[in-house]
């Protein structure tokens, strides 16, 4: 019995020490597909030097930030972080081109019941060409969406503090 719990956690811990979770993976490989219209890429995720992670406004630690690529040629990069609704959280994910300007912007599972409008094509949109000198303000260059205010406030942000990461890691010769 000891011995099939100590087995059950150490699959679960080599399990989540690999990759993003399937259902994430299978969302963001989708994604990923169409956006730089490729049927197989290769995605591998970055490493940030802890003198350099502490400048960051998001913690990209494991799994968060990929470099994504066909053969030897650069497609962009793509990052995959959880936000904070109302009462729980949301996944998302942002894709940049090598140029690093934003190519899509997509809520990958939100978890209320309501807000989920953020999720929209449409909405999303506004995110599109943002790169590491834009500056995303609610209600000024991102449009409110009635019954949702706390998850677009919590996007908007998100984007703020990745598009301001990846200009930290870009001036850093990361990226």
């Amino acid at each position: 019995m000891k011995t099939n719990i100590i087995l059950i956690l150490f699959v679960f811990v080599l399990s989540a020490s690999f990759g993003l979770p399937k259902g994430i993976q299978k969302r963001v490989d989708k994604e990923l597909k169409n956006v730089f219209e490729v049927e197989t890429f290769e995605m591998k995720a970055m490493q940030v030097d802890a003198t350099i992670e502490e400048q960051l406004p998001l913690k990209i630690g494991e799994n968060k930030l990929f470099r994504v690529s066909k053969g030897e040629k650069l497609l962009g990069y793509a990052f995959v972080d959880r936000a904070p609704s109302k009462t729980a959280e949301f996944d998302y994910l942002v894709i940049f081109d090598e140029n690093l300007i934003i190519k899509r912007a997509k809520v990958l599972i939100y978890r209320e019941e309501y807000g989920g409008e953020i999720g929209s094509k449409r909405w999303l949109k506004q995110f599109i060409g943002k790169s590491q000198t834009d500056t995303l303000e609610y209600q000024k260059n991102v449009s409110a969406i009635s019954g949702a205010t706390i998850s677009v406030r919590s996007m908007t942000n998100a984007v703020n503090n990745v598009l301001k990461s990846i200009g930290i890691l870009h001036e850093n010769n990361v990226l």
